[in-house]
């Protein structure tokens, strides 16, 4: 997801390519326009047939299940795997991890490829349901069964539970009284974060400290073996490259073919990626009104520098002076960045933004809560598709841990500040929500390696606003036996948008050939 406001807690791990994708296609503007339900195979379903690799004796149990897939309609199989809630300690409480699957089409099949969205929070099961054709190419779909999980804590496995829809429109939209930064806005803001975490923690139990991603990552090892295959196929967006990088790291010699498209650097602190973002979203404005002041209709006005400076004025406006919506909500500046975000996750979404921004500056919010609700999956009825919001925070909380020593804090802010003028000064403090997070991380950001493994595919776009271009370079260096794929150009992530890439990584999937150089694409 992208960076967020500092109730919200952390705001890092690029999102969710595809989460959004699927929001904003219920709307009509979407940063991945990609759709379909796939076709009917004529397939049974049936049990799978694990691996019966040899693993301890208390790993067996999840290792060499077998998945009994059912139909769930538009061709597509369902099922439900049992896990242990702490891979520690295999032999106690366990969890559900749901998964759906698109048989392969043809008659030659490759195995299982597996797919993540990004996140951490979005659903693979909703991606692939309602984007299997834009997920994979229809050439992939032939040859291999395409097959998502909801991790650990997300979706319809067993889930991370924290509030009520209303509760959560108020975690959401409300406006946090004081200014930015300020002792009245900061003591609101950690109330407001501890009510959160307090919710999570009584909704949801034991599992609130158990969905780390290297759970998540161990979980998709058993399901592999699960489905039969030996070696993973994996195809990781955004925060899906996490869990692909992870699980290069923890299983190298399982590795099949694997794919990461939007990089997440397993190495950075929170931090590092909060300013990697701000940097990030920072160029895509300037390059988004670069392209509207060249336009017609263009809501600003004057050079790229001036242009900033008016969206500035609008975030400030809007907590001086909120704008009411029709549905009686108020805009202030943390609703405004979201609904300035989503749209410049791809070129294609701007005109959205330049609709957005001309109806604010008319002191109406209808279309600005639009995106905001899209990019937290929202439902017009004020009811959540999803949860991810919930495990989005719960899962980052876990993986990262919070900065809470006030020395660093002010100078983060102001590293933040002079990174991204315009974003930055609504982005510190941003540790707020897992400072005040009922359940301690469990990881330290490190780097990872493949020792043992074949040839990884790392995808990078030079302008990607979410996940910077610089760590996927600094992956594929980590990765010491993969290839670095480089798109130069705009938006989150490269394989729905470079045909370019789109033929690497459907030729590397089909044959296993992988270029021995970075092709650098264009189109």
């Amino acid at each position: 997801m992208t960076a967020l406001s500092s109730k919200r807690g952390r705001r890092t791990l690029g999102i969710v390519a595809v989460a959004a994708a699927a929001a904003l296609v219920l709307t009509g503007c979407s940063t991945w326009f990609g759709s379909g339900t796939g076709s009917a195979t004529g397939q049974p379903a049936a049990g799978s047939s694990p691996t019966g690799e040899d693993v301890a004796a208390n790993l067996k149990p999840f290792y060499d299940q077998t998945l009994s897939w059912s139909d769930c309609g538009g061709g597509f199989q369902c099922a439900k795997a049992t896990m242990p809630l702490d891979w520690a300690k295999p032999g106690s409480d366990t969890i559900s991890i749901a998964l759906i699957k698109q048989p392969a089409k043809g008659s030659t099949r490759l195995g299982t490829l597996f797919v993540n969205p990004g996140g951490p929070g979005v659903s693979a099961i909703d991606f692939v349901k309602g984007n299997v054709d834009f997920a994979v190419d229809p050439s992939l779909q032939q040859q291999y069964d395409i097959v998502g999980f909801d991790p650990r804590g997300v979706g319809a496995s067993t889930a991370v539970s924290c509030v009520t829809a209303k509760q959560m429109d108020s975690y959401l939209y409300d406006i946090t009284p004081g200014a930015h930064g300020s002792a009245e806005w900061i003591a609101a803001a950690t109330a407001t974060a501890k009510a959160f975490g307090a919710g999570c923690a009584s909704g949801t139990g034991a599992l609130l400290g158990h969905i780390d991603t290297e759970s998540t990552v161990r979980d998709l090892d058993a399901l592999r073996a699960a489905v039969g295959d030996a070696g993973l196929n994996y195809l990781g967006y955004s925060y899906g490259t996490f869990i692909g990088g992870e699980y290069a790291n923890l299983f190298p010699k399982k590795v099949n073919r694997l794919v990461l498209d939007g990089v997440v650097d397993p190495t950075s602190t929170g931090f590092d990626s909060t300013i990697g973002q701000a940097k990030g979203f920072e160029g895509a404005l300037r390059a988004y009104l670069a392209d509207c002041l060249a336009g017609s209709n263009c809501p600003f006005s004057g050079t790229v520098d001036t242009a900033a400076a008016q969206v500035t004025t609008l975030l400030k406006a809007v907590d001086t002076s909120p704008i009411r919506a029709a549905d009686g909500r108020q805009l202030g500046s943390s609703s405004l960045l979201t609904a300035i975000f989503y749209p410049l996750y791809a070129k294609s979404s701007w005109p959205y933004l330049s609709q957005m921004i001309a109806e604010v500056k008319q002191g109406k919010a209808d279309i600005a809560f639009q995106l905001a609700d899209a990019y937290n999956g929202r439902n017009s009825d004020g009811t959540y598709r999803n949860n991810q919001t919930e495990a989005f925070t719960a899962i980052n909380c876990l993986d990262y841990p919070a900065v809470t020593d006030a020395a660093t804090i002010a100078k983060q802010n102001s590293e933040l500040v002079a990174a991204s003028p315009t974003f930055g000064p609504w982005w510190t403090y941003g540790d707020i929500g897992c400072a005040a997070w009922p359940v301690p991380a469990t990881r330290t950001p490190a780097p990872i390696s493949d020792v043992g493994a074949p040839t990884i595919l790392v995808v990078g776009t030079t302008d990607d606003p979410a996940t910077p271009y610089t760590d996927a370079q600094s992956v594929a260096k980590q990765l010491t036996g993969s290839q670095l794929i480089t798109y130069v150009g705009e938006g989150h992530t490269a394989y729905g948008t470079s045909s370019c890439v789109h033929k690497i990584v459907d030729d590397y999937f089909l044959t296993g050939t992988a270029p021995t150089s970075d092709p650098r694409c264009t189109t």
